[in-house]
């Protein structure tokens, strides 16, 4: 708890002890009032007494009327001291049945405490990052059902025109190289999800073997040779030998997320660069590549689960590879990152050192 906070927290415990000094005053006053009045009006002597009240029978009498006036006086101070909790529950249980469009507001003039102001400020961001997870992961059904239904639909097509017959060897191949494309497409995007499920239920790293690291990068590019064979992309590597300690099967998907995106976004015939700097206290890699700038208001999205910069989803891709990429590098103690100007994209991550282990 930092020094702000504890100063708004005891401005609260005063604001709450003077509440309860007021309740008590205020039953103390009332009940001034109504025994003076008694006495003014000799009512207390009205009864079937011979004397007059003894100071015993006064204070009976003043702590009956203290409790009548003071659970009169609690229970209108309840009322209004907990209609701010009820609102919270209200608002809750929206938020809990779905309703994300839910806000807080505490009304004058609790809410210009700054505990109270930071609490429904807390809520209201919250239900809005549940909306908007809520519209992506919605958004994300969509799309992904849409992928999905797009090779199968090509596939089934395809198997019946073999089915047919009559067909020349060469478009046999041809049908058959659709048929085998769009499987692939398929297991790729079922695999990205398998992933993202795994690795967001992973929270320590497992299975931490020493290897190669500039070798890894180099199969990764070798393993996407045909999407970038297509668009006749070249590749430039500058870096030496470098061995890492980390998850192998876990960082491979790192490289082979990014390096996918650089292909996909990277025009015909455009370069994409791999580099990797040791750094004093960290281990760095940057892929860059040339075509389309990603948006400014997207930048900061871009690795959330879901999110896709291209809202129109015109290209490939469901929105989880680069969700992959930062849950495996969080995973391993690193960063990662992107910046998008001047016609070029780069992706950055790092690992520090105190786990890679890395030498030229």
């Amino acid at each position: 708890m930092n020094r702000q906070n504890r100063k708004h927290y005891f401005a609260l415990t005063v604001l709450i002890s003077a509440l309860f000094f007021i309740i008590q005053f205020i039953i103390a006053s009332i009940t001034a009032v109504i025994i003076y009045l008694l006495v003014r009006f000799q009512v207390l002597i009205t009864f079937d007494f011979d004397i007059r009240p003894t100071i015993g029978i006064l204070i009976l009498y003043v702590l009956a009327i203290s409790n009548v006036v003071g659970i009169i006086v609690a229970f209108l101070f309840s009322k209004i001291s907990a209609r701010p909790l009820q609102n919270l529950i209200y608002q809750i249980d929206r938020l809990a049945s779905g309703d994300f469009n839910a806000r807080l507001d505490f009304g004058w003039p609790i809410s210009k405490h700054p505990t109270f102001s930071q609490l429904s400020q807390s809520f209201n961001r919250m239900a809005s990052e549940l909306k908007n997870t809520e519209m992506l992961r919605e958004d994300f059904v969509n799309n992904f059902s849409h992928e999905f239904k797009t090779p199968i639909v090509s596939i089934a097509g395809f198997a019946k025109l073999l089915r047919r017959g009559n067909l020349t060897e060469e478009q046999k191949e041809e049908y058959l190289a659709v048929i085998e494309e769009e499987s692939l497409r398929l297991s790729d995007m079922a695999t990205n999800v398998l992933n993202l499920t795994r690795v967001e239920n992973q929270t320590i790293l497992t299975d931490v073997v020493k290897f190669n690291l500039s070798e890894q990068i180099r199969s990764s590019i070798l393993l996407l040779a045909d999407k970038w064979e297509k668009k006749q992309l070249n590749f430039k590597v500058d870096f030496g030998e470098y061995r890492i300690s980390a998850n192998e099967e876990l960082l491979k998907q790192v490289w082979i997320n990014l390096l996918d995106n650089a292909i996909k976004f990277s025009p015909d015939g455009g370069v994409i660069e791999v580099n990797i700097k040791n750094q004093p206290d960290s281990l760095t890699v940057d892929i860059i590549n040339s075509g389309e700038e990603i948006p400014a208001e997207s930048i900061s999205r871009i690795f959330q689960k879901f999110y896709q910069a291209d809202s129109s989803h015109s290209g490939e891709g469901n929105g989880v590879g680069l969700a992959i990429v930062k849950k495996v590098v969080e995973l391993h103690s690193g960063t990662v990152s992107a910046q998008s100007e001047n016609g070029l994209t780069m992706f950055t991550v790092t690992l520090p050192k105190s786990q890679t282990n890395a030498e030229a």
